[in-house]
Parts: C-alpha cells; sequence; structure tokens
C-alpha cells in the first residue's frame, strides 16, 4: 500500500507541475503579441515556454521564470529568441536545438538600433536628451505596471539626460486595453496624458468604459470632447499605427523598451538599467 501510495504521489507531484508550467505559458502568452500566429505556432511557442527551462540558475521552465519572476533578463532574453526563431519558420525539434546550442551563452542586452518615430508621442524628460528610451506598452499589462515605479525613478535619476517616450501596444488578449490606449491618446490631445496614465495602471485590473470616464472627471478633462473623441474612434488609426510600428520595429510583447533605437532585453530595475546606461551611452545621474 505504501509502495503504490508513493508512485500514485509521484504521478500526482507530476502531473501539477506539468499543470503548472502549461498554467504559467498560458499567462506568458497574455504578454506576447501572436498576432498572425498560426494556431501550430502559438502550440509550439506554448510547449517551448513551459518545458524548456531558464538558464539564469532558478532552475524553473522559462515560463515559470517569466510569470513567477519578470523582472529576470535571463527569462526574457530566451523568451525573445524563440519568438524570433518561432517567426523565421523554425520548428519545435529546431528551436529546442536553438536553445540548447546556446544556452551557455550570454544573449545581447541591446539589439541593433532600429528607426523610430516619436514626433507628438508624450513623454517624460527634457526634449533633448542624450538617451531617448521609447517604451511600447499595454494598460492592461500586469508587468507594465510593475514597470512604472522604475521607469519613473530612472528619469528621477538622470534628469539632464534621459526621455522617456510613451507608445501603444494594447495586445488583443487584453478586452479592454485597446479602449484604454484610446482614452490615454485622447487625454493626450488635452495635454494630460500622464494623468491618465497613472490612473490607468494604478487601475489595471479594473479598466472599463465606465471608470474611464471617472478617470477622465476626476482629471479634469473636457469631457464631452473626450467621450466623443474616443466613442467615435477619432484616435483608433492612431493607436493602430503605434502598434505597426512596435511590430516593425520587432516589439514581441510588454512592455518593450527601446534604448536610442536599441531594444533592450534585459529585466527593467531603474538600478541596473542606469548602471548600462551609463556604461553605454556615457551619461551620469
Amino acid at each position: 500500500m505504501k509502495v503504490l501510495l508513493a508512485t500514485a504521489l509521484v504521478v500526482f507531484a507530476g502531473a501539477a507541475f506539468a499543470q503548472q508550467a502549461a498554467e504559467s505559458a498560458d499567462n506568458v502568452l497574455e504578454s506576447i503579441d501572436t498576432t498572425g500566429y498560426s494556431a501550430a505556432q502559438k502550440k509550439t511557442l506554448a510547449k517551448v515556454l513551459a518545458n524548456s527551462h531558464c538558464t539564469c540558475g532558478c532552475d524553473w521552465t522559462i515560463a515559470k521564470c517569466r510569470h513567477d519572476d519578470p523582472q529576470c533578463g535571463v527569462s526574457r532574453q530566451l523568451l525573445n529568441m524563440v519568438i524570433k526563431d518561432l517567426k523565421g519558420g523554425m520548428d519545435e525539434k529546431a528551436i529546442l536545438a536553438e536553445l540548447e546550442k546556446h544556452k551557455n551563452d550570454p544573449p545581447p542586452v541591446l539589439d541593433d538600433p532600429v528607426p523610430l518615430n516619436i514626433q507628438g508621442d508624450p513623454f517624460l524628460g527634457p526634449e533633448n536628451a542624450k538617451v531617448t528610451v521609447v517604451e511600447f506598452s499595454d494598460f492592461q499589462c500586469p508587468y507594465c505596471a510593475q514597470a512604472v515605479p522604475q521607469v519613473r525613478k530612472l528619469v528621477e535619476m538622470f534628469p539632464k539626460d534621459l526621455k522617456v517616450v510613451f507608445k501603444q501596444f494594447p495586445l488583443d488578449s487584453h478586452t479592454q486595453s485597446f479602449l484604454a490606449a484610446q482614452a490615454a491618446v485622447a487625454a493626450h490631445a488635452q495635454g494630460k496624458f500622464w494623468p491618465m496614465h497613472d490612473k490607468l495602471y494604478a487601475n489595471w485590473r479594473s479598466i472599463s468604459a465606465t471608470n474611464i470616464v471617472v478617470w477622465g472627471r476626476e482629471i479634469g478633462l473636457d469631457m464631452k470632447k473626450f467621450i466623443a473623441d474616443v466613442d467615435g474612434g477619432k484616435f483608433k488609426q492612431a493607436v493602430q499605427n503605434e502598434v505597426q510600428q512596435g511590430e516593425n520595429a520587432g516589439v514581441q510583447g510588454t512592455p518593450s523598451f527601446f534604448f536610442n533605437g536599441r531594444r533592450y532585453s534585459g529585466a527593467f530595475q531603474a538600478d541596473a538599467v542606469a548602471q548600462l546606461l551609463q556604461k553605454e551611452f556615457g551619461i551620469k545621474p
């Protein structure tokens, strides 16, 4: 009986671990732009993330590490590598072979620069800063919400040399994110993007049309104009244009950051990013 119970416990534990891995993969997929992916590609992506281990030393799968430790730069870099290979036409076997081949190689933290048009976009910091950080973000993404205080801290650390530009990248998996993006752009048209930004991220779990109206009143918007702009879809194309720009630049999920056009794949923690900015771009706090 003891042997049978022990065997059953092992089987149960294995099944529970597999279920947790699958759930972690599903959660991570919610922060990835899978537009244009086939059902087979989505299945391959989820399977690879749920069964391949992160090499940061945590002994977790890539999916679990991304979900339980979103600040881990290694799992973020591995995720970007898997997505790049998948988009390049590799199947599951080839992707796993590529991960194995490079498991001891530190992936690059900064990619090659790409052009980004930031004219008219909301920003924090001096207009002519030495370093421009462009953030593609989704107002319903929990990882984006976690990045907000880190972004603000970074701006405070480099008051003369750093500018942070915000771009919309609502994901299809978040039902209210496209509406929130339009509301933020509409608020920007009235000079109140950042107050709306702060309201949306402070309440990212409860974004709805009703609450957006409440927050619009609270930050002092011209509500007649605001409601007409959002309901009339005035800024729908502007949001779609930013999503397209992000996809063209290689954005694969949110939040995604670019430093002077170079996509950053590490953990977005202000202190670590500050060291990188000093090393790569020569700015000082």
